[in-house]
């Protein structure tokens, strides 16, 4: 038999991926969330006690998509690292610029509780991955530091990039000689 408190809870958090998705993160109040999914303004409160932990519950859903987008364009594994680290930078790149409110969302940890519901537990093998790989391309350095600036950076290109500014500024049609260039900045050249 299904639990009705679970059914709601997903609902809620269902309701809140597609509000974020079409509207972005400022549409997501608890007030909006729940008249969506038909309950009342409070009905919320029983399944998440804050919003922090609404909100968290809903990018969680977001590291879950992007994590198996990530797994599925590796494959087999058999490419070499730095031909992986492109790959996960595709991804996260066309994530962030097709899914701009869940990218933002995911990423805002001022809106988050880190802690709560396992969002760390789906956010940090992520960039354990990518750690990794750097790892295994640059082992002259610290992995965790050269993989920190490298999602630094492409978090930025997918900003820029939804502002308009990067397309503006560069003439690029498309973020991908952005990534080379990344790639090459932190990695150095693909031959290395």
């Amino acid at each position: 038999m299904n639990d009705p408190n679970t059914g709601l809870r997903s609902r809620l958090v269902d309701v809140g991926v597609e509000l974020v998705t079409t509207e972005g993160v400022q549409a997501l109040s608890l007030r909006e969330i729940a008249r969506r999914a038909g309950v009342s303004h409070g009905a919320p409160r029983r399944y998440f006690p804050t919003h922090l932990e609404l909100l968290s519950a809903i990018a969680r859903r977001g590291f879950e998509d992007l994590a198996r987008q990530g797994v599925a364009a590796l494959g087999d594994g058999t490419a070499s690292p730095r031909e992986q680290i492109s790959t996960l930078g595709r991804v996260y790149l066309d994530f962030a610029l097709t899914q701009p409110g869940m990218h933002e969302l995911m990423f805002r940890h001022d809106l988050l509780e880190s802690n709560q519901l396992g969002l760390r537990d789906v956010s940090l093998p992520i960039f354990s991955l990518l750690v990794d790989l750097v790892g295994r391309v640059r082992p002259d350095a610290e992995a965790p530091l050269v993989a920190g600036a490298l999602l630094a950076n492409l978090y930025g290109i997918a900003q820029l990039w939804t502002w308009g500014s990067l397309p503006l500024t560069t003439g690029a049609d498309d973020f991908v000689p952005l990534l080379d260039a990344t790639l090459e900045a932190y990695l150095g050249s693909e031959g290395r």
